[in-house]
């Protein structure tokens, strides 16, 4: 027979654990994202070889066919394309994010994280932001292989390049919010890689890519006109290209915050759903 629990006195304060503060369960649950990233080594060898396979392919493939009297005067086909290429490769781990909350969802990962004082949100902004410290090697690695093996020499030089894959790097961020988004509502792998495949291929190639915008089909040009990523394409190749700015790194910057906010906003929302 177990004694009663001692009645609280009179007066005396509540004692209550409220969990560790907002800044230090972000970088404790960052922290775990990124370690079971990286726990799996094969996994990390591919995710890092993959972006360089494209950057091959695309320059070989599109490099032969293109029209260089549509290009910009002096500038080759793989400077043209580089900038560009930044932003499409950070799409496919903005997917993986959310296929891996998915999975999270489903091995039980996020219902033990629940049980702890956890703020829900945290949740997502630290898988969003280790997600983001993958992308960045990505394009590292995509950026020194383009100039080692391939020749690329943009003209906006070093400090271009740095300004175009720091741009990326918020533009990315802000589309892994749409994936986390459509991970936390459909809650289904399956159905989350299907989704990737939906939105990732219209919006890279209904762009300015792989050619100029002025080159594509009518329709095709009014798609590429409200894309999103087509502003940050055209602020990337202003930045590495050292061409006229203009407003085009705002526009990236705006269309970058607004699909954040909105993205965030709905996948909070979903991911606050019990789960079945």
């Amino acid at each position: 027979m177990t004694s009663p629990p001692p009645l609280p006195v009179a007066g005396a304060p509540e004692l209550r654990w409220r969990g560790s503060s907002p800044r230090a369960q972000l970088r404790i649950l960052t922290g775990r994202s990124v370690r079971a990233h990286f726990a799996n080594r094969k996994a990390v060898v591919l995710s890092m070889l993959q972006p360089v396979f494209m950057l091959v392919l695309l320059s070989q493939v599109f490099g032969a066919i293109v029209d260089r009297d549509q290009l910009p005067d002096g500038i080759t086909y793989i400077d043209y394309l580089l900038p560009a290429l930044l932003v499409t490769t950070g799409i496919g781990p903005a997917v993986a994010s959310g296929i891996g909350l998915v999975r999270d969802m489903d091995n039980g990962a996020v219902s033990r994280l629940r049980t702890l004082p956890i703020h829900a949100s945290l949740m997502l902004f630290a898988r969003s932001f280790a997600d983001l410290l993958r992308t960045a090697g990505q394009l590292a690695i995509l950026l020194l292989v383009a100039v080692v093996f391939l020749g690329a020499d943009p003209a906006g030089g070093v400090l271009g390049m740095l300004a175009a894959l720091a741009l990326t790097c918020v533009v990315v961020w802000a589309m892994t919010w749409v994936f986390l988004a459509l991970g936390a509502w459909l809650r289904n792998s399956e159905a989350m890689q299907s989704a990737g495949y939906l939105v990732t291929f219209p919006l890279m190639f209904a762009s300015s890519a792989f050619v100029p915008a002025e080159r594509l089909p009518d329709w095709l040009q009014v798609l590429a006109t409200v894309n999103p990523l087509s502003y940050a394409m055209d602020a990337s190749r202003c930045l590495a290209l050292n061409q006229p700015l203009g407003t085009e790194v705002w526009s990236a910057l705006a269309a970058s915050l607004l699909v954040a906010v909105v993205g965030s906003t709905l996948a909070v929302r979903a991911f606050r759903r019990p789960t079945a």
